[in-house]
């Protein structure tokens, strides 16, 4: 059975390897968007594909319609879609015979769009998980075909969690492609009234705001990391990037962002509530360090009392 890809992070290095005895073996071509490959290196699965003698195309996009003829000269029975990151148009959707399928990283119809894993633990998600999804022309909206739960611990990162669900979700695909050979997918209209939508990251984003709970902020530092990485400015203007945090109970009235402890177990910072103990920290032109191992090497010029913003 012929089978297309489209722009493959972790989720299909590791799909190629469940998938080396199954059915679609016979996969002889890929397709896969340039913006994977930055600073002239080759995405790692264009290096996986060539080492395997699997031909590579790359198309700006499919506006052109030669790219789309081309991709129509492979008749493929199905085509999988991996983090793209743009729209396929319909005529390009309806090109291969069982339709394109996409490995999305949450539980549809929550968390629609670019990123699905940091918005799930940055609102505070007690679980997650993998949708495999029939495509439409719409964003993220398409019947799911199968479906699999992820818990988010209290530890999670966006990274943590993005390489757990890369696994998942490798392993969901390998079972869903079984199913929809052996037609046993019964497809699962999504309820648009329940959606949500999973913007795109951006830097500015990460400006800690320490009026808000702490318990809030432990969950953007999580969430951020490790892109775009929480931070805060100190007290001289500079930006310090939080990479980790914990979150810690107090009575005291103190003025969020005030920093009122300070010692090798973290930067305890007062936030609108409860108290952000900060283990993890970089400051500007320095490694990422642990609090203990700045304080040690008299490297934090902060005192009880400087204030955080």
């Amino acid at each position: 059975m012929p089978v297309r890809r489209i722009l493959p992070p972790p989720i299909w290095r590791l799909f190629c390897k469940a998938a080396r005895t199954r059915w679609w073996r016979c996969t002889r071509s890929q397709i896969v968007h340039p913006v994977a490959e930055k600073n002239s290196q080759l995405a790692p699965v264009k290096q996986l594909a060539e080492q395997h003698g699997i031909a590579v195309y790359q198309p700006d996009n499919f506006r052109d319609e030669h790219d789309r003829a081309a991709l129509a000269a492979l008749k493929p029975d199905v085509m999988l879609v991996v983090a793209y990151g743009l729209l396929l148009p319909q005529t390009v959707l309806d090109i291969p015979r069982l339709g394109c399928i996409n490995v999305h990283a949450s539980l549809l119809p929550r968390w629609r769009g670019a990123a699905p894993i940091q918005r799930a633990i940055e609102a505070g998600d007690s679980e997650t998980g993998i949708c495999i999804m029939q495509m439409e022309a719409g964003l993220d909206t398409g019947p799911v075909l199968a479906r699999a739960v992820c818990p988010i611990v209290a530890e999670d990162t966006g990274g943590s969690l993005h390489d757990r669900l890369a696994v998942l979700g490798a392993k969901t695909l390998v079972r869903a492609l079984d199913d929809l050979a052996a037609g046993t997918l019964t497809p699962e209209t999504q309820n648009n009234a329940l959606a949500t939508y999973a913007s795109k990251l951006n830097k500015e984003e990460a400006h800690l705001d320490f009026s808000h709970a702490a318990i809030e902020l432990d969950c953007q530092i999580r969430a951020f990391n490790p892109f775009p990485v929480s931070w805060c400015a100190l007290p001289n203007g500079e930006r310090l990037r939080v990479w980790a945090a914990g979150v810690e109970q107090s009575d005291k009235k103190i003025p969020a962002g005030t920093v009122f402890a300070l010692d090798a177990s973290g930067l305890r910072v007062a936030c609108g509530a409860g108290v952000l103990l900060l283990t993890e920290l970089q400051l500007p032109n320095r490694n990422r360090m642990t609090v203990r191992e700045l304080v040690n090497g008299h490297l934090l010029h902060l005192q009880v009392g400087d204030q955080l913003a």
